[in-house]
């Protein structure tokens, strides 16, 4: 598929900021905590129906969706009275790459890009999913929203990222699959943007206006190279 492959003016880029779940992880596995795990497991803790839990927890997730409570298992266990992080591991082997995402930055680390985390997930979820798949050992930096104190959907957390990390927006690379996120990273002034359409394997892929997006990492033509020194 190399004549549809999306050219990145891979010249001009020295960062590549990228996303965990949904973009580097496929986001099945938060999905399905969040929709029919965690309301199964709420369901039988507190008595309930199934239905009644999926609820109940649609309504919570509504009433912070897009706040750094959303994303913090800290504040869920407080309003659950439930341990997140013990009902993640059950399930920690959906815990998955998306196709072509860990050959992606095997050739950002091959071509001297610096690859940074930028995720909004808690510590508690990089740790159960580091356990489950060495990606933090393809990073020269990680960064998470608890660490700034702002999601990415706000621009605290791009200020918050660019005194920590120092990169030249204009020479930064972000990939996400969430449009609101992909906005405030164009908002804020960060020079290049790659959406990604099929966050979830087991749903059909977005539409991401605006963005230019791809489904897989097979789509993007990677970096060359850097030319290795001769022996002397």
């Amino acid at each position: 598929m190399s004549d549809d492959r999306v050219q990145l003016p891979w010249e001009r880029i020295d960062t590549v900021l990228l996303d965990m779940d949904g973009t580097l992880l496929d986001l099945y596995f938060d999905n399905h905590f969040f929709l029919e795990h965690l309301p199964r497991r709420l369901a039988e803790a507190k008595g309930i129906p199934f239905q009644a839990a999926q609820a109940e927890l649609r309504r919570r997730y509504r009433a912070v969706e897009g706040t750094l409570d959303w994303y913090c298992l800290d504040f869920w266990e407080q309003e659950l009275g439930l341990d997140l992080i013990a009902l993640k591991r059950e399930i920690v082997d959906l815990v998955r790459w998306r196709p072509h995402a860990a050959q992606f930055l095997e050739a950002l680390g091959a071509a001297g890009k610096r690859r940074v985390l930028a995720t909004n997930a808690h510590p508690g979820s990089l740790g159960v999913k580091f356990e489950q798949i060495a990606l933090g050992r393809q990073f020269e930096a990680q960064y998470t929203a608890h660490d700034i104190g702002a999601p990415k959907e706000q621009a605290a957390f791009w200020d918050g990222l660019a005194a920590r990390e120092g990169f030249d927006a204009g020479r930064t690379l972000f990939v996400d699959d969430n449009p609101q996120v992909l906005a405030a990273a164009r908002d804020w002034g960060i020079g290049h943007l790659l959406g990604i359409r099929r966050p979830d394997s087991r749903r059909p892929a977005n539409t991401l206006e605006g963005f230019t997006a791809v489904d897989d990492f097979d789509a993007v033509a990677p970096p060359p190279t850097v030319a290795q020194k001769p022996v002397s």
